[in-house]
């Protein structure tokens, strides 16, 4: 039976004509009756979803989240910049005031491996524990977490300030990888069919302001400090500390909302089923060995008095619908595609978007706005560079989350997905091969170029990305398969930044950046290509998108 379509009256008095009983005695139609009942209450829900409080809550706590988790992702940046300053001030060179890369790397990674492991594991508790349980501990997680990593510093030997740190960012990350699953399984089943990718697109939107947030703190907090800075480089320490301490306000702000949330409607009624359907197969048991013991008693009643061989008993087949596990469900190729068509997707994003905005500072250097890390004060340099990494957000980033949000409802999640990869696979082809040339004809035709690229990593899959798999998969796997996609992408976040990026100075300082764009241009066109496997999402209900009939066999 198909459970996608509207359930009307006639329906059930259809069902009620074909009665019958299985061979251990429950009504079946009993039970159908109630699934498709639960069924015309998703629809209901579907239909009647409006803008209320409980939804502007909802939406609120779900947006600071993601504003506050692009904050603490990003901040690294300016915060690797000052530690520069900070510890290596003394160093001679090109080693001056400049982090050493491999300690560069291990704090700009660390919050990428947490995201992976909690995406993973928080995702799956989403499914198992609850939505908001599990999204409230994420939360708690990550406060605590950043509170420590601004009070880092060198422990013991071979315990420098960088080892610390690294450490309290990856539980840091922990705690930001359960909001990437979690909010997107809360929106979704919150919101109606017909502004659900708005909803989600929008929340995850809020990404932009934190990225763009960062740089402004972090112009606040040295401009406060300026004569101080000036005056001795190491009040600097104050600064860096401020800037991720600051991380953990947004989160203080929604954390009693976050903590009296309520799981949606949908996610009750799954976990009513289930709970249903285990005490169906248990009475299923009950009856059969019941019915088993009784045969069996009249077998050898019969066999004493006729002093023959009892016939064999009847064996009791019951019919029973049972829910598939997560391997059922994805052992086969048309449920598989899918997720595999989300996790390679953001994979392959997320090798370039993390390689690239995790190293914005390589660009505002090739566009001559980061001036002179020797020679120019320290407060001027990073305050300069602030200013740089606001310019990249505000030109391409901010505005192209947006547009994806205004969008998605009229041109649908895969178009998006693949007009955005398509034109980023042109552009980091364009930019690749003749990234020298351009530098050397016009800085301002780079810079429309790279906003360009920037512009459609949001108005693209940056954002179908994350919407997607908040869609695509049955409510009882939703938070557990959205995790692995975004754990993916995380993975192609680790593969930048640990691997390619360190590719960068071969031949000289940032000499390799071309050839790494021809290498994001690759990836871009295997996101292309796998988007296919994917279902459209825009306009249907989360039942028809999936098949409900599909979780049971």
């Amino acid at each position: 039976m198909s459970f996608h379509n509207s359930s009307s009256a006639a329906d059930i008095s259809e069902i009620e004509k074909t009665r019958f009983v299985d061979n251990a005695g429950l009504d079946i139609d009993k039970r159908d009756r109630e699934l498709l009942q639960r069924q015309r209450e998703l629809e209901d829900l579907d239909n009647t979803t409006k803008t209320n409080w409980e939804m502007i809550k909802k939406l609120t706590v779900c947006g600071v989240a993601f504003l506050n988790d692009a904050y603490d992702m990003f901040a690294i940046n300016i915060v690797a910049m000052i530690l520069g300053f900070v510890y290596y001030g003394d160093a001679t060179g090109s080693a001056q005031n400049t982090v050493p890369k491999k300690w560069d790397t291990l704090i700009k990674i660390a919050v990428q491996i947490g995201c992976l492991l909690g995406q993973l594991i928080m995702g799956r508790l989403g499914d198992k524990v609850g939505r908001t349980t599990v999204y409230s501990a994420g939360l708690m997680i990550a406060i605590v977490t950043t509170i420590a990593s601004a009070f880092s510093s060198s422990m013991v030997k071979g315990f420098n300030v960088f080892v610390v740190l690294f450490i309290w960012r990856v539980l840091l990350g922990f705690g930001i990888g359960s909001d990437y699953p979690l909010t997107a399984t809360i929106v979704s089943e919150y919101a109606s069919v017909h502004n659900r990718g708005k909803l989600i697109a929008a929340v995850f939107s809020c990404q932009g302001f934190g990225n763009v947030m960062a740089p402004i703190v972090g112009i606040i907090v040295t401009a406060c400090f300026k004569s101080s800075i000036d005056t001795d480089v190491l009040n600097l320490d104050y600064v860096w500390r401020i800037i991720i301490g600051i991380g953990c306000i947004p989160g203080l702000s929604t954390l009693y909302w976050r903590l009296t949330m309520e799981d949606s409607k949908r996610f009750q009624l799954e976990t009513a089923k289930a709970a249903a359907a285990s005490a169906d197969e248990e009475m299923l048991r009950e009856k059969l060995l019941a019915k088993q013991q009784y045969a069996e008693g009249r077998g050898i009643e019969a066999s004493s008095v006729a002093h023959t061989p009892a016939e064999p008993t009847e064996t009791f087949t019951p019919t029973i619908r049972r829910a598939k596990t997560f391997t059922q469900y994805f052992s086969e190729w048309r449920h598989l595609k899918v997720l595999l068509g989300t996790s390679i997707a953001w994979f392959a994003l997320d090798v370039a978007f993390y390689g690239i905005n995790l190293n914005t500072a390589i660009v505002i250097d090739a566009i001559g706005f980061a001036g002179d890390i020797k020679n120019d004060k320290p407060s001027k340099f990073i305050i300069r560079n602030c200013l740089g990494n606001i310019i990249i957000n505000l030109l391409g980033s901010v505005p192209g989350y947006w547009i994806t949000v205004f969008t998605i409802e009229r041109l649908g999640r895969i178009k998006i997905q693949l007009m955005g990869f398509a034109a980023l696979t042109v552009l980091y082809i364009v930019l690749g091969f003749a990234y020298h040339q351009i530098l050397d004809k016009s800085v301002a035709g780079f810079i429309v170029l790279f906003t360009c690229a920037q512009l459609f990593q949001n108005f693209g899959p940056n954002v179908t990305t994350f919407v997607i798999p908040g869609e695509v998969f049955p409510t009882r796997f939703r938070s557990t398969a959205h995790g692995i996609s975004a754990a993916m992408g995380k993975l192609g976040a680790i593969v930048a930044q640990g691997g390619f990026m360190q590719l960068k100075d071969i031949g000289g300082k940032n000499a390799f950046i071309d050839r790494l764009l021809q290498i994001f241009a690759l990836f871009m066109l295997i996101g292309f290509f796998v988007t296919f496997w994917i279902p459209e999402s825009k306009g249907k209900t989360l039942e028809e998108i999936c098949d409900e009939s599909e979780e049971y066999y």
